[in-house]
């Protein structure tokens, strides 16, 4: 805390009886305050009620005025009783209510406290020394309590951080002791190896002074051999002229067939594609209003949960692999919320973190064409569900249900055959969804396909 200003005295104590003109020292966020309501009241006195040392000041904002002018007015409140409650008139009228209470002693309950500690102060009412100085220790117990949650969130981002570290450690080691093995293995088979070769060259020594004693009688023979190869090279080029000839006409045939080939292909699939959109009329079959995630967006609904979003997939550990899964045709994104956010910005705060997954899919959602659902764990403890953009469905899970009980239901609504792709780090999530037909992919594989886009 500051020194105390102007407007306090050191001699007062509050657990003593002041009388109305008696000084305390006042907190500094009381102080801080105190100035701020006389600094708004300065514009709404008479120039001749302002006194002439506050009076360049009554010009500047709100916030000028209390920044520069704070230790004038803190002055002049200490000095000029008639000021202080000509002003104090002015800051009772202008909080209404809580002026009018505070006035008379009797301060409600659920105010701020620094608002009760600042309006008796200048109002001055019976036993305001009292107000000001339990005001003061209810700012202290939460300035306290602020920190220690603080600490508390400090210590579990630690911990956090411990634990990831732990398993990074581990991993490398089991790493390194595979690396280890595997060149020891390496260095057995190059010793092997080299000996083989040893012995292999020793043989080929022998080997080349056999030949070398051959090529002599080799060399008779192959002269005479000459003439009679240059005629068989003569017979050969003449019979490479004629392969050639007939590979021409064969490459000629092969492009004739592949043509033909791909006119049958074309005409299968003409007609396919006839049959096909034959039977959807004769079905009467029209593209639904809902989709089966809709259904079960609207049950969660029904029952207290939230809703607007997409959905999921894991088992690939590429961000170009999710890529692909995603341009399967009609393809459905289903994403565990909080599992995502927990693994690629756990730093920021839950609402930071809803905002930027969900904003991050909405890009997601307009590159792949997916539809997107996003489900979060605990309705009951969010008051108002983030806006999601144009393709995400952002889904809560309501009061005696997890997000990945959702998940599955989310799954299980789809029909066989759809390409569904859930997002979770959760190996039981993963497996269940695996089991139901679905693609599970790692959270971080998500997070990574968020930041490259």
């Amino acid at each position: 805390m500051s020194e105390p200003s102007p407007v306090e005295s050191e001699d007062a104590s509050p657990d003593a009886p002041v009388d109305a003109s008696a000084e305390i020292v006042l907190p500094e966020p009381v102080r801080q305050r105190v100035v701020a309501l006389v600094a708004d009241a300065l514009p709404h006195l008479g120039f001749d009620e302002v006194p002439s040392s506050l009076r360049p000041f009554a010009r500047f904002t709100p916030a000028r005025r209390a920044k520069l002018g704070g230790a004038a007015i803190a002055t002049q409140l200490s000095n000029d009783l008639l000021f202080r409650q000509r002003v104090a008139g002015r800051v009772v009228e202008a909080k209404g209510a809580l002026g009018a209470a505070v006035a008379e002693g009797a301060p409600p309950p659920a105010a701020d406290p620094l608002d009760v500690a600042a309006l008796a102060y200048l109002a001055r009412p019976s036993g305001w020394a009292d107000l000001v100085a339990a005001s003061s220790t209810t700012l202290g117990d939460e300035v306290e309590q602020a920190e220690l949650r603080a600490r508390a969130r400090e210590v579990e981002r630690l911990t956090e951080q411990l634990e990831r570290a732990r398993a990074t450690a581990r991993a490398e080691a089991e790493k390194l002791r595979t690396e280890a093995n595997a060149a020891k293995a390496e260095a057995d088979e190059l010793r092997l190896r080299v000996r083989e070769l040893t012995k292999a060259l020793r043989a080929a020594e022998q080997d080349a002074k056999r030949a070398q004693d051959a090529l002599s009688t080799e060399r008779g023979r192959a002269s005479a051999a000459a003439s009679t190869q240059d005629a068989e090279l003569r017979r050969l080029r003449s019979r490479l002229t004629d392969v050639e000839a007939e590979l021409d006409a064969a490459r000629s045939a092969t492009r004739e067939g592949r043509a033909v080939d791909e006119a049958r292909l074309w005409l299968l699939l003409e007609t396919i594609g006839q049959a096909a959109q034959g039977l959807r009329r004769e079905l009467a079959l029209n593209p639904g209003a809902q989709l089966p995630a809709d259904l079960v967006a609207a049950a969660s609904a029904a029952t207290g949960g939230h809703q607007p979003g997409a959905r999921q997939s894991w088992a690939a550990e590429d961000p170009a692999r999710l890529d692909q899964l995603l341009m399967l045709p009609k393809a459905h994104l289903v994403v565990d919320g909080y599992n995502v956010t927990k693994t690629g910005f756990a730093e920021a705060s839950l609402e930071q973190q809803r905002t930027r997954l969900v904003s991050g899919l909405g890009g997601v959602a307009a590159q792949t064409g997916a539809e997107i659902t996003v489900v979060f764990d605990g309705a009951e403890r969010l008051p108002v569900a983030p806006a999601a953009p144009r393709g995400v469905r952002v889904l809560f899970s309501r009061r005696g249900q997890t997000a990945d009980e959702l998940i599955r239901r989310l799954v299980r609504a789809e029909p066989p055959g759809r390409p569904v792709v859930v997002v979770s780090s959760d190996k039981e999530v993963a497996d269940g969804v695996r089991r139901a037909g679905a693609y599970p992919v790692a959270s971080m594989v998500l997070v990574q396909r968020l930041g490259r886009g």
